[in-house]
C-alpha cells in the first residue's frame, strides 16, 4: 500500500476515476478545467468545484477575506480557461470551533467580492464544523457545444501563447514564507501577486469567441504542468523559445540567487492561460485579447513527439513538467 503523500493527487483521482461508471457521450472527457454534461438543443452546463483549504492553501499574511475572495477566483480562472461565463455559485464552508463572527463576517464578504467582481453570485451552499477551514465553492455556467476551449485539441505548428508573465507568485511565496530580501519597489507587487490574484476572465471570454483556439488551461498548477497537461491530452509535446519572466521576478531572482527560469516554469498559484493558437489566427487573437485590455505572448510552437523543450541561447534541453500538486507538497 502507498500513502497519500506517495500517491499525489494526480493518482488518487486516477484510482478513484477507475472506480466510477463513465456517463456515455461525456461533453468533456476527466482530467479537463471543468465538467459538463448535455441540456439538450446544443446547449451544455458546465461545473466545476474547487476547495481552498487553509493548511494548504493560506499562506502567512492572508487574512480571511482574502482566502475567500481567492477561493472564488480559482473557480472563475477555470472557467476562464474554457471560455466560460459564470452564472452562480454555491460555497460549502468547514469552519473550525476557534472562528468567531467577525471571522465568519470576513469570509462572507470575501466571497461575495470575488463573486461580484466577475459578474456572478452566490446563490446558496452548506456550513459545517471541520478542524481547518475549508471554503469549497461549486460553480455552473452554459455554453453551447464546440464553443468550449478544451485541452485536447492542440496540433503541430500551433503557437502557444499566454496571457500574462510568470514567477510573481512563487517569488511572493517565497517572501512570505522565507521572509527573503526584496527591494521596496518589488516586494508589493510579488506579495499581492499571491494575496489578490485575478482570473483572466474577460480574456477567455473573448478568445472562445475568436475561433482562433485549438486548446486551452488554466496555469494555477504552473507553466510547465500546464503544458504537459495539454501535450498529454492532445498527443504533442512543445518547444519553447521564450519564458515570460515577469520583470520583477528577474531582480528578485537576482538579489536573492535564485533561478527566473524556475521560478517562472514551476511556480503554481498564477492565474494565467496557456493557449494553443492556429497560426493564421494569432493576429486577431492577440487583438481580440487586447480589446478586453489584456495582452497575448507568444512564447514557442506545438511540436509532435511528447517533450517540452526550451530553446535559449541556440541550445535545447528538456523542461520537466513540474509545478504544485496536493499531497506531495505540505506545508510545515
Amino acid at each position: 500500500m502507498k500513502s497519500l503523500e506517495a500517491l499525489g493527487e494526480r493518482r488518487i483521482i486516477e484510482i478513484i476515476r477507475s472506480r466510477l461508471s463513465l456517463m456515455p457521450k461525456m461533453p468533456v472527457p476527466f482530467g479537463d478545467d471543468v465538467s459538463a454534461c448535455n441540456l439538450g438543443n446544443g446547449r451544455l452546463a458546465i461545473l466545476k468545484t474547487d476547495m481552498l483549504v487553509d493548511k494548504t492553501d493560506v499562506p502567512p499574511g492572508m487574512s480571511l477575506w482574502q482566502a475567500a475572495r481567492k477561493a472564488v477566483i480559482m473557480n472563475i480562472s477555470d472557467f476562464a480557461a474554457k471560455g466560460v461565463k459564470p452564472l452562480a455559485l454555491l460555497v460549502s464552508l468547514g469552519l473550525p470551533e476557534n472562528l468567531n463572527d467577525k471571522d465568519i463576517g470576513e469570509i462572507g464578504d470575501g466571497l461575495n467580492a470575488g463573486a461580484q467582481e466577475y459578474g456572478t453570485y452566490i446563490i446558496g451552499g452548506d456550513t459545517g464544523e471541520a478542524s481547518d477551514t475549508v471554503i469549497s465553492i461549486s460553480m455552473f455556467g452554459t455554453a453551447r457545444k464546440g464553443k468550449l476551449m478544451l485541452r485536447n485539441g492542440a496540433k503541430p505548428g500551433n503557437v502557444v501563447a499566454v496571457t500574462g508573465s510568470f514567477g510573481k507568485t512563487a517569488s511572493g511565496l517565497r517572501i512570505l514564507l522565507n521572509d527573503l530580501k526584496v527591494p521596496k519597489r518589488i516586494g508589493k507587487v510579488l506579495i499581492e501577486s499571491v494575496l489578490l490574484p485575478s482570473a483572466r476572465l474577460n480574456e477567455g471570454l473573448a478568445l472562445a469567441q475568436s475561433r482562433a483556439v485549438t486548446a486551452s488551461i488554466d496555469s494555477s498548477d504552473g507553466l510547465s504542468l500546464s503544458l504537459y497537461e495539454i501535450g498529454r491530452a492532445s498527443n504533442v509535446g512543445f518547444l519553447i523559445t521564450r519564458v515570460p519572466i515577469a520583470k520583477e521576478v528577474e531582480e528578485f531572482a537576482k538579489v536573492n540567487k535564485l533561478d527566473p527560469f524556475e521560478l517562472a516554469l514551476h511556480g503554481g498559484e498564477e492565474y494565467e492561460l496557456v493557449l494553443t493558437i492556429k497560426p493564421k489566427l494569432l493576429e486577431k487573437a492577440k487583438e481580440t485579447v487586447e480589446k478586453t485590455g489584456g495582452k497575448l505572448l507568444p512564447i514557442g510552437k506545438v511540436a509532435t513527439g511528447e517533450k517540452i523543450l526550451l530553446r535559449t541561447n541556440g541550445r535545447e534541453h528538456v523542461v520537466e513538467p513540474r509545478g504544485y500538486e496536493h499531497f506531495k507538497q505540505r506545508k510545515d
